[in-house]
């Protein structure tokens, strides 16, 4: 059984009675054998399995571990596990209890933003300090609901020792109407899935779990830790390590697992110290530097393998780029598999130079934080269509889908989809289609002086200058064609879309929908938009053949998001799917080029951790903008630990490009390896 394996530590946290469990799980120790351990006991014990939560920072890691649940129980058992990113949990579980959920991403929301942003103008306030802008105040908003949950939106700020106090009232009424366009349109951000399940908890007696376990619990912000607070439970299982708490720039909060004793009654505390993926002198390493930082609780890493091993290697530059060009050529002349090496670096600028040199030399590799298959524009604008037929009330895929069109922004098309919902009375089917004609589309915005608003002139433009351009009949009545501000380009990307969504509103199966959109009229002007930028010479004039190019390798995708569709039942199922797990989607071959942040709970044969310079790394100018010495500390230690058998830490001293000089990282002194 699961349970046979495990050593002493783990098999007396697995076992542990009901409670407030901690458990605190160090590099290496076996933390995901400890969890899946635990499971198989609560099963034993006769837990139903549907009574039992566990939730993780992947939805990938959640499907591991219960993989190996179903080692020993059936599938059907297994199946009956809650399990998932807080998120994604969040978002069945609202759905079972009938909540009509739209789920949008920060770019979705971002742009949302944007479109009530720029009606505001700020300019008659007299200040020396400059108003966020709008994609700057979402991020600010969002780690606002992480760090924050009694508090409002500008008595956060003002903890934050801001300087805008003479904008907050207007911050306030932006995020005021954001929050009622999101209602309007049944819009929920991933922040307002778990303020949504925190306020369903509290009135909904039949969500209850017998036990509540908790991975990478370090991680945890306050908005996750409320959550897991609101969830009834008879127990609670929490496995992490302050020495691995990263993620502060994202709201994560490491007192969170440092008060874990002081929260909850009774608490026991079990410790997992016993690392099985690093050789004694890489562990050794890691410890030296990692002492540095306070104790939250009593722990050491221990060696379980004594094999003889490869001290870590220092490797000087004198030059940037000499540092990459060698390193590349280290990993070239390996015999450990490339899937098997990693290059690790804290700033993402570091892997353009590893990226460059180790393609130079024919070596494969994949880079995580890169544009992925599903970040790409083309897909973007494929799932966009399709959710604009999914949902006709999806302002936000329409937005994105009239990104594309000439002469039209995002305020213009927020209003033209407003105008097609208001014709429509809530639907923009019936806007382009069964249009109530007695309805004026558009309409003047309030004015207000003190929030930024002001008042601006509306006039409808005549329908007659679209006449030439071939339109059927019944589009060229439709009132929506009278705003002023819409031109001729305009207008046929309008009549696109018309066309287009006529088609397809009674395709119910994706793969159908997906080629369908691949074949339509309005992706063809779309695929000839993006081909044509991918083919711009610098001079303006387009290279035929890159276009033509760029135009098979959008055709690829759209092929690639079939197959992907065949595998869903229903068009709301595989948009979900997208929204929720797309990051995960993405693989690649060869060397792994990875941020630390990406390198978290992974493991590779041979690691090098590059540009340890003073100031690259620790980052010191994100420790000036609330980041600490410590936060980078860990994150050394997370990019040391990723290493079973072989570890090269790098730095070069000079930068030819920028002229700049550097030092070497204050962690390898700590190290021992300069003194």
């Amino acid at each position: 059984m699961a349970l046979s394996r495990l050593n002493k530590e783990q098999y007396d946290a697995a076992t542990a009675g009901a409670g407030a469990n901690l458990i605190v799980a160090s590099a290496g120790t076996g933390k995901t054998s400890t969890i899946v351990a635990r499971i198989a006991f609560l099963l034993n014990e006769g837990v139903k399995p549907e009574h039992i939560l566990l939730l993780t920072f992947t939805n990938k890691a959640a499907s591991e571990m219960l993989q190996r649940v179903q080692r020993h129980f059936s599938k059907n058992i297994v199946e009956k596990i809650e399990s998932g990113t807080f998120h994604a949990v969040s978002y069945r579980l609202l759905k079972k209890i009938g909540k009509n959920i739209k789920l949008k991403t920060p770019k979705d929301l971002k742009i949302l933003l944007k479109t009530i942003y720029a009606r505001r103008r700020f300019d008659h306030i007299d200040s020396p300090v400059k108003p966020y802008q709008s994609s700057y105040l979402y991020d600010l908003f969002s780690l606002f609901q992480n760090s924050s949950i009694d508090q409002s939106f500008s008595g956060w700020l003002e903890s934050q020792e801001s300087e805008h106090g003479v904008y907050f009232d207007m911050y306030e009424d932006i995020f005021e109407e954001f929050k009622a366009l999101k209602k309007e349109y049944g819009y929920v951000g991933f922040n307002d899935l778990l303020l949504l399940m925190i306020d369903a908890l509290k009135y909904n007696s039949d969500i209850k779990f017998s036990e509540v376990l908790v991975d990478e619990y370090q991680d945890t912000n306050i908005l996750q830790s409320s959550l897991i607070d609101a969830v009834k439970k008879k127990s609670l299982f929490c496995v992490g390590d302050y020495d691995q708490s990263i993620y502060a720039f994202n709201g994560a909060d490491i007192g969170i697992i440092g008060s874990f004793q002081d929260r909850y009654e009774n608490t026991k505390v079990f410790k997992l110290n016993k690392n099985y993926r690093s050789t004694a002198k890489i562990l050794s390493l890691a410890n030296r530097v990692i002492r540095n930082n306070p104790r939250l609780y009593d722990k050491e890493l221990e060696v379980t393998r004594v094999e003889e091993c490869v001290a870590p290697r220092l490797l000087v530059y004198e030059e940037l780029f000499d540092q990459y060009h060698s390193i590349s050529r280290l990993i070239k002349e390996s015999s450990i598999p490339k899937e098997e090496i990693a290059v690790i670096f804290r700033n993402n600028a570091s892997a353009d130079g590893i990226e460059a040199t180790l393609r130079e030399l024919g070596i494969s590799c994949k880079r995580k934080g890169g544009v992925s298959f599903f970040d790409s524009r083309e897909v973007k604008a494929m799932t966009d269509l399709v959710s604009v037929v999914v949902n006709p009330k999806d302002m936000m895929s329409f937005i994105h889908i009239f990104e594309y069109a000439k002469g039209v922004g995002a305020a213009l098309s927020k209003e033209l989809f407003e105008g097609l919902f208001k014709l429509g009375k809530g639907d923009i089917y019936n806007g382009f289609f069964h249009p109530d004609e007695s309805i004026k589309p558009f309409t003047k915005r309030a004015k207000n002086y003190q929030l930024g608003l002001f008042d601006e002139n509306f006039e409808f433009g005549s329908v007659g200058r679209f006449y030439k351009l071939g339109f059927e009949e019944a589009f060229l009545s439709n009132p929506i064609l009278k705003h002023a501000k819409l031109n001729e380009d305009g207008a046929r990307f309008i009549y696109h879309f018309y066309q287009f969504l006529k088609n397809s509103t009674r395709i119910k199966n994706p793969k159908t929908l997906i080629s369908h959109v691949s074949s339509s009229d309005i992706f063809a002007y779309i695929t000839e938009v993006l081909a044509a930028n991918r083919a711009t010479r610098k001079d303006g004039s387009i290279d035929d053949e890159l276009k033509k190019e760029a135009k098979e390798k959008i055709f690829r995708k759209s092929y690639l998001l079939g197959d992907i569709a065949k595998n869903y039942s229903s068009n709301d199922r595989f948009l979900n799917a997208i929204t929720l797990g797309s990051g995960e989607m993405s693989e690649g071959e060869g060397v792994n080029l990875l941020s630390i942040h990406a390198s978290k709970g992974l493991e590779f044969a041979e690691v090098f951790v590059i540009d340890l310079m003073d100031g690259r790394f620790p980052n010191r100018k994100l420790m000036s903008k609330g980041g600490s010495l410590e936060e980078e500390r860990r994150l050394f230690y997370v990019a040391t630990t990723r290493a079973k058998d072989k570890l090269s830490l790098s730095f070069a001293k000079y930068d030819k490009i920028k002229k700049i000089t550097y030092i070497q990282s204050p962690f390898l002194v700590e190290a021992g390896l300069i003194s």
